[in-house]
């Protein structure tokens, strides 16, 4: 998780408007609004809910579908970081869908939790879509 940028809203008290997102992702702006609008439409992930844990970790938008967390998406300067929580069969999905060694790598080094395993990806570009498109349609199915 070393490479992956922190969360521009640590600290924060309030939790960011869409002029604080528009200014601090940057050209990522558009990528985020599709993600929400994709896992909205084509994936009934309806439902949008920012947390803020700690305002040491910042804030988050989870995106959820019925009473299920689908995935998290956390801003950063000029980009986002999405993350999954992959319970066990949605993990052996994954490894079993043809994700390029640098996600397969991702997951071997992914936290476990209790609840599954933390796969936590970078966007920078919209060439990092396509990796969370497929993880979501994974945990969606498993």
């Amino acid at each position: 998780m070393s490479d992956l940028a922190p969360n521009a809203f640590i600290g924060r008290k309030d939790r960011p408007t869409d002029d604080d997102l528009a200014g601090t992702l940057g050209g990522t702006k558009p990528l985020w609004d599709g993600l929400i609008a994709e896992m909205a439409e084509q994936h009934g992930a309806t439902i949008q809910e920012w947390k803020c844990y700690s305002v040491k970790a910042g804030w988050a938008l989870r995106l959820i579908r019925g009473k299920r967390t689908i995935l998290w998406m956390a801003p950063c300067e000029g980009s986002f970081r999405v993350s999954f929580i992959l319970g066990e069969r949605a993990v052996l999905a994954a490894r079993q869908s043809g994700l390029s060694a640098r996600l397969l790598k991702i997951l071997d080094e992914a936290p476990k939790y209790p609840e599954g395993t933390g796969v936590r990806l970078h966007i920078k570009a919209p060439r990092d879509i396509p990796a969370v498109r497929k993880l979501a349609v994974i945990k969606l199915e498993n």
